[in-house]
């Protein structure tokens, strides 16, 4: 069998893997995210300003996810066109 067929294949079955993962990620943190919501909502004992200390993490988790998987589709497309041009 060809190597870069080979590799190809691995790319791809890579990807594949990483987006599932990613995608199960995800919904973890966004199940999570609704329990500590209802939670807080329920909740005197958290001051506002803990509050908002939180959601802006949460905001900065989401966008700092976000980037990443930009950039792992961005090297992942550079890979598959690095095999279409050899």
């Amino acid at each position: 069998m060809d190597p870069k067929s080979v590799a190809k294949q691995m790319m791809i079955f890579n990807k594949t893997a990483f987006d599932n993962h990613f995608r199960a990620m995800q919904a973890w943190h966004e199940q999570t995210e609704r329990v500590v919501n209802k939670f807080w909502e329920k909740s005197p004992m958290f001051p506002e300003e803990g509050k908002k200390a939180i959601t802006e993490w949460m905001t900065a988790y989401k966008k700092g996810c976000d980037d990443f998987k930009k950039l792992v589709d961005e090297n992942f497309r550079k890979v598959d066109a690095f095999f279409k041009e050899t």
